[in-house]
C-alpha cells in the first residue's frame, strides 16, 4: 500500500480547511471578546442589582423597625394602664393603630396570654392556637425578630417589658416584600434589556474594530499565495495605509507586516540580482575562455602549419620565412599570454611596486614613442600643472597604461588624426587625458569598451596583429584601479577622450597598491 508524504497531506488539509477535530477550540477572537464582555456585563449588572436590593431592603426594614418599635411602645403604654389585667388587649380598640398590627400579652416566662390583630374598620381578631404557637420564644429584650404567622404572613416583632407588663407587637412585612420583589423584577427586566442592547452594540463595535485586523490577515494570505519561488519579487500586496496606524494594535500588526513584506521583497530582489550577477559572470567567463582559446588557437595553428610545411621539405617554403613567421606568431602568443597573466594577477589583488613616478615625464616619453611608431598621426602634448605630478605606483605599469591608450588611438583612427595627451594636476589628483578627433567609438560598443576581448567594428578594425586581441583597454582599467585611480571615456564622432585620474603621492598613504574596480563609462 502506498502512502502520500506527510507534507502533501498537510497541504491538502490546508487547502480544504481544518477538520473539526483539528480546529482551534478557542474560537475566533471576535467570539471570545464578545463572550468575555458579556460575562463582565452580567457580573456587573448582578452586583449592582444585588447591592440595590440589599440597600433598599435595609432601608425599608429600618423604617419598618422604627414603626414596630413605636407601635410596641404605644401598646405597652396602653397595657400599663391596667397592669393587673394580664390578658387585657383593650388598647387595640384605640384609633391610630395600623391595619394588620398584631399585639399580645406575655407572662414572666414569655408565654403568650392573649393575642389579637387589628383589622381594617373591624374589631380586633384573636389569634388561633396555631398562630399563637408561632410567637413563642421571642424574648422581651427590645430586639427585632422576623416570624411567619400561619394565615397572616411574615411579621416583624419586638417585645417590651415595663414593670412586669410585657407586650409583644408586630407589623406585617408584606409591603416591604412586595416592594423588594417588584424592585427585583424591574431590575431583572432592565438588566436583561440593557444586556441585550449592550451585547448588540459590543458585537457591532468589535466587528468594526477587528475589521482592520481581518484586512491584515487577508493581505497576509494573499502574500502567502504569491509565486515567490518563480522569482516574483515585486508587486506584493501591502496592507492599506489606513490599517497601519501605530496608535492601534491592528495598525502595529499591519505596519509590521508591511515591513516584513518589504524585507522579503528586498531579499528576493537581492537574491535575484546575485543570481543575475553570477549568471553574467559565468557568461563572461565562458566568453573569456572562448575568446582566449580563439586568440591562442590562431598563432598555434600558424606555427603548426609552418612546422608541417618544413617537415615536408624545404622546397615548399623558404626556411627563413617560415622561421620568421613562427617567431612572429610565438611572440604574438607570448604577448597574449602575458597580458592574460597580468590581468589574472591584478584580479587576485597582488601588490604592485610602489615608487614615486613623475607622470609628466612618463607621458612625454610615451608620446615620443608613439610618434615614432605612428608618424602618420599628429601627436601633441599639453601640460596643465599647478604642482609636480608625482604619483605613487609601478612605473612600468603606468607606462603601459599610457602606451595602450596612445596605441588604441593610433590603431583605431585613420592617418592624419590629431592625438593630444594632456597631463593635469590639481586638488590632490593627477589626470591624464588622451583625446583624438577620429570617428569615435560606436555607441553599442561604448558600455563594454573596458571589458576583455572587446573589439571594434569595421570602422575601427584592427590595424596590426599585435594590438587586436581586445585586452588593451581592459589592462588599462585594471592597472588604473590597482593604483586607486579612476578611468572613464567619452566618445562621439570627431572626439574621443579617455581620462585616467590617479591620486598624487601626497594623497595616498599606502606602501603597496592592490586592485579594487573603479571604472566608469560616460
Amino acid at each position: 500500500m502506498r502512502t502520500r508524504p506527510s507534507n502533501v497531506r498537510s497541504q491538502a488539509a490546508g487547502s480544504r480547511g481544518l477538520r473539526p477535530a483539528e480546529r482551534p477550540r478557542g474560537g475566533s477572537l471576535r467570539t471570545r471578546l464578545l463572550v468575555f464582555i458579556s460575562v463582565v456585563l452580567v457580573a456587573v449588572c448582578a452586583v449592582m442589582a444585588l447591592t440595590t436590593v440589599f440597600a433598599q431592603r435595609a432601608y425599608l426594614l429600618g423604617n419598618l423597625d422604627d414603626r414596630v418599635t413605636n407601635a410596641a411602645e404605644r401598646s405597652l403604654g396602653g397595657a400599663s394602664l391596667h397592669p393587673d389585667l394580664t390578658q387585657d388587649l383593650t388598647f387595640l380598640n384605640e384609633s391610630g393603630h395600623p391595619a394588620g398590627m398584631l399585639a399580645a400579652r406575655l407572662d414572666t416566662d414569655g408565654t403568650v396570654l392573649a393575642a389579637a390583630t387589628v383589622g381594617q374598620d373591624a374589631p380586633p381578631q384573636n389569634l388561633t392556637e396555631t398562630q399563637i404557637a408561632a410567637l413563642k420564644g421571642i424574648a422581651t429584650d427590645g430586639g427585632l425578630h422576623t416570624r411567619t404567622v400561619p394565615g397572616l404572613g411574615t411579621y416583624r416583632f419586638t417585645a417590651l417589658d415595663n414593670n412586669g407588663v410585657r407586650v409583644l407587637t408586630g407589623l406585617p412585612m408584606d409591603d416591604v416584600q412586595d416592594m423588594i420583589g417588584g424592585l427585583v423584577v424591574v431590575e431583572a427586566v432592565v438588566a436583561a434589556a440593557g444586556l441585550m442592547v449592550a451585547g448588540c452594540v459590543c458585537a457591532v463595535v468589535i466587528r468594526r474594530q477587528l475589521r482592520p485586523l481581518g484586512r491584515v490577515a487577508a493581505t497576509a494570505v494573499e502574500v502567502s499565495h504569491a509565486p515567490l519561488c518563480r522569482g516574483e519579487v515585486t508587486g506584493l500586496t501591502r496592507v492599506p495605509e489606513r490599517d497601519t496606524d501605530p496608535g492601534s494594535e491592528a495598525g502595529q500588526v499591519g505596519a509590521a507586516l508591511n515591513r516584513m513584506i518589504d524585507h522579503v521583497e528586498s531579499s528576493l530582489a537581492e537574491r535575484q540580482r546575485s543570481e543575475e550577477r553570477i549568471r553574467r559572470s559565468e557568461e563572461r567567463m565562458r566568453r573569456f575562455l572562448a575568446d582566449a582559446s580563439h586568440e591562442l588557437r590562431t598563432p598555434l595553428a600558424s606555427i603548426a602549419g609552418y612546422a608541417e610545411l618544413m617537415n615536408r621539405g624545404t622546397d615548399r617554403i623558404e626556411p627563413g620565412l617560415a622561421w620568421r613567421r613562427v617567431t612572429a606568431e610565438s611572440a604574438r602568443m607570448t604577448g597574449l599570454v602575458e597580458d592574460l597573466l597580468l590581468l589574472a594577477r591584478l584580479d587576485e589583488g597582488r601588490p604592485l611596486q610602489s615608487t614615486e613616478v613623475d607622470l609628466a615625464a612618463l607621458v612625454a616619453e610615451t608620446v615620443w614613442d608613439a610618434r615614432a611608431a605612428g608618424s602618420g598621426h599628429d601627436w601633441q602634448l599639453e601640460l596643465c600643472l599647478d604642482e609636480a605630478p608625482l604619483v605613487l605606483g609601478d612605473e612600468a605599469r603606468l607606462h603601459q597604461v599610457v602606451a595602450n591608450l596612445l596605441a588604441n588611438a593610433r590603431v583605431h583612427t585613420p592617418v592624419g588624426t590629431s592625438v593630444v595627451a594632456v597631463v593635469e594636476a590639481r586638488r590632490g589628483m593627477c589626470a591624464v587625458r588622451v583625446r583624438d578627433d577620429g570617428p569615435g567609438i560606436p555607441p553599442d560598443l561604448l558600455p563594454t569598451v573596458f571589458e576583455r576581448f572587446t573589439r571594434a567594428d569595421a570602422s575601427r578594425a584592427r590595424a596590426t596583429a599585435g594590438s587586436g586581441a581586445g585586452l588593451g583597454l581592459a589592462i588599462v582599467a585594471a592597472i588604473t584601479s590597482a593604483h586607486g585611480g579612476h578611468i572613464d571615456v567619452h566618445s562621439e564622432p570627431g572626439r574621443t577622450e579617455f581620462t585616467v585620474e590617479l591620486p598624487l603621492a601626497g594623497e595616498t598613504g599606502a606602501d603597496t597598491l592592490t586592485w579594487s574596480p573603479r571604472v566608469s563609462v560616460r
